[in-house]
């Protein structure tokens, strides 16, 4: 069986690579590999995130002797200084190393925020992976300039599609689900909030995630006959939200690819998502969904009113949606084609 060491956020952390390790695990991915997890970054102050990181690298250093494979889970920022470090660590040890890169932002991050010796020292590291794994088409051709196409494989995110069941569509509900800072679009998504209102009496926003700015939590809370904040949920209880609410909208202003939008395709949502990253990936405009640009309140608006106002419409896309999903984003069809890049790796 083959030995993988795995790392990335702790599998308690609030975000999207946690919810996509956490899936691998429901999947039985620890039953089709020796699969070994450490966590190398925690929520919470300065001093508790280098307290993680330094004992993560110790364990990292224990266990790399016993290992094939390292599996490095990244995004931009802070996430790729962390794993740069264990990735030249890997090297060092000679072990094959797979790098999976979530970041929606990272474009920004390597071409405005570096140097050219800056650039220059990511693109040594990002080479040191043997595969590297992206969450669509587009990051492979932005990825591919930097380090080559060769080794660049397309490994979407992926969930276990819940059983079929016949969606309601009879109300005006709209979810977000995911981190509620700006970057995310959450100022745009409450100034549509009024309008909405008007239009449609019993509309409703409802907002699952953790607060990251307290100027939009204290905007949101100036209405709450219409907007309610439901803290983190995850398990029967976002599956219990998913069902219930027609809509779901995700209006960021950049995504590598987004696990909730396929949690919400795959519950036969209407949705209405920012036209970036891996968005366009999943959702086909005005086939499993509306697309619309970043940053415009007003496009996002008149996207969410044409759902929440044509029902027969909002019914058709959930239901493509809901097949493209079951088609593409499965869980089962992700993990046997990260198994082929594992056996690939291994074997040269």
């Amino acid at each position: 069986m083959i030995r993988v060491l795995m790392i990335g956020p702790a599998r308690c952390v609030h975000g999207g690579i946690s919810g996509v390790v956490n899936n691998y695990y429901e999947a039985g991915l620890d039953k089709k590999v020796h699969l070994r997890y450490i966590g190398t970054m925690v929520e919470g102050g300065r001093i508790r995130k280098l307290i993680q990181a330094g004992n993560a690298y110790l364990r990292f250093l224990a266990a790399l002797p016993s290992c094939d494979i390292v599996h490095v889970n990244m995004a931009s920022d802070n996430s790729y200084r962390r794993k740069s470090v264990f990735i030249r660590t890997a090297k060092r040890f000679g072990k094959k190393i797979v790098i999976h890169q979530h970041g929606g932002d990272f474009e920004t991050f390597y071409e405005k925020e570096q140097s050219l010796k800056g650039q220059e020292r990511i693109k040594r590291v990002l080479s040191m992976g043997d595969a590297f794994l992206v969450l669509a088409p587009a990051w492979k051709e932005f990825f591919g300039k930097i380090i080559g196409r060769e080794r660049i494989t397309v490994l979407p995110d992926s969930i276990a599609i819940p059983a079929a069941y016949e969606k309601s569509y009879d109300n005006h509900n709209v979810l977000f689900l995911g981190r509620l800072c700006r970057e995310k679009g959450i100022g745009e998504l409450l100034s549509c909030v009024p309008a909405l209102a008007e239009e449609f009496p019993d509309f409703h926003l409802y907002l699952g995630g953790i607060w990251e700015d307290e100027r939009l939590r204290s905007l949101s809370e100036q209405d709450r006959d219409h907007v309610t904040w439901l803290g983190w949920i995850s398990g029967e209880e976002k599956e219990r939200w998913l069902r219930r609410c027609r809509v779901v909208t995700l209006p960021s202003w950049f995504e590598g690819q987004s696990v909730s939008l396929l949690e919400a395709m795959a519950h036969y949502c209407g949705i209405v998502a920012a036209d970036t990253g891996g968005i366009p990936q999943m959702i086909l405009q005005g086939k499993t969904g509306l697309l619309v640009p970043a940053k415009d309140a007003s496009a996002l608006r008149k996207g969410l009113s044409l759902l929440l106002r044509e029902e027969e419409l909002c019914r058709r896309l959930g239901a493509a949606a809901r097949q493209k999903a079951e088609v593409e984003f499965g869980i089962e069809e992700n993990m046997r084609t990260l198994l082929g890049i594992y056996e690939k790796v291994l074997n040269g």
